[in-house]
């Protein structure tokens, strides 16, 4: 398989960014390695354009599959996802950092009785400023459409706009990345820490190895 990007090890060390208000970001496009740094670990390692680490995702083989950690470059909880207990269907909660209170947002898997394109909704939790004014069922933030298996997505806001998408990598020197390489493009609408956190949702429900990590 042809390398990924070189730069992983030297931006380790780097110091972690400060996320960027909506107004002063730009349309992003990552290239997520569904592998982690780390040996004895399953996970996600996230590259920008230019070759930096941006985001990873390290759990032990023998972790807490229910519990996830999205981190910056430098190892820094950004989201932990954690899933929801006794829901029907697969329901997860997303905190700040490391928090256990006030989730930021829901992430609910559709359940396709018929033939649906829809493959999660992203509700507001206690956490967001919908979700303290209302109902968190009823504060609908993003739909999810598409195919995972075929790395062919795209979320749309709550105003039907598309704010980020995944696509297949485009081969090198004819050389396929097959499905564990793919890009990430993240619009200026939404917060790129969030995007990561759906990729790694849609990974648990509909990944071919659900429950590696």
């Amino acid at each position: 398989m042809p390398k990924v990007y070189p730069n992983a090890t030297a931006s380790e060390s780097s110091s972690p960014k400060t996320p960027k208000p909506p107004s002063d970001r730009h349309v992003e496009v990552l290239t997520v390695w569904k592998k982690s740094l780390l040996f004895n670990c399953n996970g996600f390692t996230v590259f920008d354009t230019k070759g930096n680490l941006v985001f990873r995702v390290d759990n032990y083989l023998a972790g807490n599959k229910a519990e996830i950690v999205l981190m910056d470059a430098s190892g820094k909880s950004l989201l932990t996802i954690r899933r929801k207990k006794l829901s029907f269907g697969d329901t997860w909660m997303v905190y700040d950092g490391e928090t256990c209170a006030n989730p930021r947002f829901l992430v609910k898997k559709q359940v396709n009785f018929l033939k649906s394109k829809i493959l999660a909704h992203v509700t507001a939790g206690e956490g967001s400023i919908n979700g303290k004014n209302g109902s968190s069922n009823k504060n609908l933030m993003y739909e999810i459409e598409g195919s995972y298996g075929q790395r062919c997505v795209a979320v749309y806001d709550n105003k039907r706009r598309v704010v980020a998408e995944i696509k297949k990598k485009e081969a090198i020197g004819g050389v396929s990345f097959g499905c564990d390489v793919f890009r990430l493009i993240v619009q200026p609408e939404l917060d790129p820490t969030v995007a990561m956190t759906l990729v790694i949702l849609l990974e648990q429900m509909f990944g071919s190895r659900r429950s590696s990590f």
